[in-house]
């Protein structure tokens, strides 16, 4: 987003963090796939893995609007970076929800990183619907044993701690929530994560066998964990996805129209940015991030505002900005032609990074799907039996 005087003080903080420790790293981090633990670090440092905290646990107590412009200027300089504390301030959000000041406390910490392990391979990106158990054991009083295979999990060796789902250990409904720390025994990740983008992010499979919690880890009611996803934890993750494919998007517009205005065409003595076709490419990139910008942005409006379209916003926003983004890299690839393929060019990361936003759950069909039973007057978030 442009800078402004007026910016508050966490997001002068983040573009300090951007300049000297994440920016510089970014191209290694996705040329190596290691995890950005400097950056990490530096975040915390800086206060802002707690910027969904409340000042009362020592967080900066701000919400979905700080989030998403925290997400968007990360995703311009390092996507792995971005995912990561996306993720890590879901988690944060549904812990400010429903857990304990002692806990609330620990996870705004200056380095206490947390992941969501919702996703499972048994119902892939129906991420509300878990496989995994939860079940009373047997050999201790006051804990709960978990089974599970969760499919992806971000940050997966490098978290402190996880927002785990499961079956409900004895109530109505299809989930429970758990805060899972990352040294509890009979917790593994299964694999190391080499993808095609968003080489940083440490998304690997995780498996819990025989893994024993105190019953006080719960967060939320049990069988509530459908609830809490959908109305806490969905509407932070489709906003920051959102400005995560903005910011994508914008980064690969401003390295392409730099490109091509830097590029000659010695025979003709003009520049790339010459060309009426080459402009009109550009042009369109501009105006379809512009455009997801200003849809983000009215739904940050309609939630603020309590609008009754808020759901509806909140939907579209992920949805536009998965297919827009797509859309915008392809066409950066096209403005940069041969160039494009070469990685100091810069177009080719944003061009797999931005992949991801179309795949990642709720996935961009499945939103149709919402979008079209709320435009057709159906209901919207049936709990599955």
């Amino acid at each position: 987003m442009p800078k402004k005087a007026s910016d508050p003080t966490y997001l002068q903080t983040l573009r300090s963090v951007i300049d000297e420790v994440i920016a510089p790293a970014a191209v290694e981090v996705d040329s190596t796939g290691a995890f950005p633990r400097a950056a990490i670090d530096a975040l915390g440092a800086a206060g802002l893995l707690g910027l969904l905290s409340a000042p009362d646990v020592g967080g900066l107590g701000e919400g979905h609007r700080a989030a998403t412009v925290v997400v968007e200027e990360l995703a311009q300089h390092c996507a792995s970076t971005a995912m990561v504390t996306m993720m890590h301030y879901c988690a944060v959000a549904l812990v400010e929800a429903c857990g304990s000041e002692a806990v609330r406390k620990e996870v705004a910490a200056e380095h206490h990183l947390l992941a969501l392990a919702l996703s499972e391979a048994g119902s892939r990106s129906h991420f509300w619907a878990p496989m995994s158990t939860a079940t009373p054991d047997e050999s201790s009083t006051g804990q709960v044993r978990l089974d599970a295979r969760k499919s992806w999990v971000t940050s997966a060796a490098e978290a402190d701690g996880y927002v785990w789902s499961s079956r409900p250990i004895a109530a109505e409904g299809t989930s429970t929530l758990w805060l899972v720390p990352a040294d509890s025994p009979g917790l593994t990740v299964d694999a190391p994560f080499d993808g095609l983008g968003l080489r940083g992010n440490g998304s690997s499979p995780m498996t819990a066998e025989g893994l024993l919690l105190p019953a006080d880890a719960i967060l939320g009611p049990d069988g509530g964990g459908f609830d809490l996803m959908m109305m806490v934890i969905l509407p932070y993750f489709q906003l920051m996805n959102a400005a995560f494919a903005v910011g994508t998007m914008d980064a690969a517009t401003t390295k392409a129209a730099a490109h091509v205005a830097d590029t000659r065409l010695a025979h003709l003595d003009q520049s790339l940015a010459e060309s009426p076709t080459v402009r009109a490419y550009v042009a369109r990139m501009r105006i379809r991030t512009d455009m997801v910008r200003a849809l983000l942005l009215d739904a940050l409006d309609s939630l603020e505002g309590g609008r009754d379209d808020v759901m509806l916003r909140v939907l579209e926003a992920k949805a536009a900005a998965g297919e827009s983004a797509t859309e915008v890299t392809d066409l950066a690839m096209r403005v940069c032609g041969g160039a494009a393929f070469r990685k100091e060019v810069g177009v080719e990361r944003h061009f797999r990074d931005a992949r991801a936003a179309t795949v990642m759950a709720p996935t961009t069909d499945i939103l149709y799907d919402f979008i079209g039973r709320i435009t057709c007057g159906l209901p919207l978030f049936e709990e599955p039996s």
